[in-house]
């Protein structure tokens, strides 16, 4: 579905410029759920950039379903970690805020907008304002107005990281659901390991240098199987993934 062919991303700091991406390649299958976790500033958010078109590289082409990315497409989504909720719309309103920009009518989206509202448990809230809402519920109105674009490809820069723990596992099981049953292709950024197993089924680990180097890659075979967090192939690859980010490269001996 994407391809990622020998991209460059640079930009100048004082005298020098600096490589962010250097020739690098990526593809993604439909319906893969890939998850990029490694430390601050190693280039997981850049890369969503680069994907959604919000941001070129300054060479080599990102395609999705054959056509170049020349910019935002109709068919992402992207939700960012603060949200992106407007504090002045309710609920409702968020929720229906994209399909309100596209110029759909009222008659064909009230609906729709409604579906959604309920399948995230927020028909007690919909009248309420962002402020009014705990962290996990302001979440998923942004995952509702993120899926009722019925988009084909979710890029998620750290969403759950503001959550405590209960409500972060709530969303996750929430998330893993929503990849399995709609087969959505999604693009995950985390810093949590723990998170990473437990969503992803490929993850790129990723170190921060110039320019950014893929140091491990794991395929999940197992990611969306009842009780996984609970089995010991779920600790092995957490603790694999922790090895890859302590020792920086790839050590065949931890997997």
């Amino acid at each position: 579905m994407i391809e990622v062919s020998h991209c460059d991303l640079r930009y100048n700091q004082a005298k020098s410029q600096v490589k962010v991406y250097d020739n690098f390649n990526l593809k993604i299958e439909q319906g893969e759920s890939l998850v990029l976790i490694g430390p601050s500033g190693c280039g997981k958010s850049t890369l969503l950039y680069l994907l959604s078109g919000l941001m070129p590289p300054t060479g080599g082409e990102i395609q999705i379903w054959g056509e170049p990315v020349k910019g935002t497409r109709q068919k992402t989504a992207f939700i960012l970690q603060e949200y992106g909720l407007f504090p002045w719309l309710n609920v409702e309103q968020n929720v229906s805020l994209g399909l309100r920009v596209r110029h759909m009518t009222k008659g064909k989206y009230k609906l729709l907008v409604e579906d959604m509202i309920q399948k995230m448990g927020l028909g007690e809230v919909k009248h309420n304002f962002p402020s009014q809402l705990s962290g996990g519920q302001r979440q998923r109105v942004a995952l509702a107005r993120a899926l009722t674009l019925q988009p084909d490809l979710l890029l998620m820069d750290e969403p759950l990281s503001a959550l405590d723990a209960l409500t972060r596992e709530r969303l996750q099981t929430l998330l893993l659901e929503i990849w399995q049953e709609q087969k959505l292709t999604t693009v995950l950024v985390t810093h949590s390991i723990e998170e990473a197993v437990f969503l992803g089924s490929r993850i790129l680990v990723l170190l921060d240098g110039r320019p950014t180097q893929v140091v491990g890659e794991i395929l999940n075979p197992l990611v969306g199987q009842r009780g996984y967090r609970q089995t010991e192939e779920f600790f092995q690859k957490t603790s694999y993934v922790r090895s890859l980010l302590e020792r920086g490269g790839l050590d065949e001996s931890a997997k």
